[in-house]
């Protein structure tokens, strides 16, 4: 079984890579469910780690409707991501009435090409998630990141269950949200063969008067999930 890090930071990336993950989902800002990293961190990562690296492409926090201009921003950055040498490309687009966007999808999908692209947790949104994977499949998407449509991916295994077997090794299902060294063997005992984690630790900060909470991946928690697998 394979373990994709969420790495919101160069040190988060750096932790992955030392702890032995297999890669890395690179984004920012994971309080607002991530967005796309900048320039300055995605060739840091990629010039200095030895670690495959596919990166979020999302222009903004919200939902996945974009309008004309955020989705040619989308289409830039995935140029940018392939010209600059990361490994894969994460993304994903619906529509108003929460169904997939196909038609925006295909393009993300032909541009993105030939690096694999992941249809990120927008799918834990759509109103028919079988429907929703057929579709991903026709596209030729690789990967699907979802929770089973719930708050975290235990609790939706019995849909991530579903969802392979519909598969039928034509596209990976991607466990993610609150995947624990605890609770991994629970989704490699299912049948699927990765599962991806942030694996994070806040860290102690100074105060300020614009302070989220910053966390990392903790390489600590990171080989406990990979002992686990």
């Amino acid at each position: 079984m394979k373990l994709e890090i969420c790495a919101n930071s160069y040190q988060s990336a750096k932790n992955a890579c030392d702890a032995g993950a297999h890669r890395i989902e690179l984004c920012q800002e994971l309080s607002v469910g991530g967005i796309t990293p900048s320039f300055g961190l995605l060739k840091k990562v990629i010039e200095e780690l030895d670690i495959p690296v596919f990166v979020l492409i999302r222009p903004r926090s919200g939902n996945f409707v974009y309008t004309d201009d955020e989705f040619q921003i989308i289409k830039n950055d995935i140029q940018f991501c392939k010209d600059l040498g990361c490994k894969g490309v994460v993304s994903g687009v619906l529509k108003p009435d929460n169904t997939l966007d196909v038609e925006r999808t295909k393009v993300l999908i032909d541009l993105a090409k030939p690096l694999p692209f992941t249809f990120h947790r927008a799918f834990d949104e759509v109103k028919n998630p079988k429907e929703a994977l057929l579709q991903l499949i026709e596209l030729g998407a690789n990967r699907v990141l979802t929770s089973g449509q719930k708050a975290t991916a235990e609790e939706g295994l019995e849909l991530l269950k579903e969802l392979n077997v519909l598969a039928e090794n034509r596209i990976t299902i991607l466990a993610g949200g609150g995947v624990t060294s605890k609770n991994a063997n629970l989704f490699k005992e299912a049948g699927l063969t990765e599962v991806h984690a942030s694996a994070s630790t806040r860290k102690e900060e100074y105060n300020s008067m614009f302070s989220l909470p910053i966390t990392f991946s903790d390489p600590i928690k990171i080989k406990a999930i990979l002992d686990a697998i």
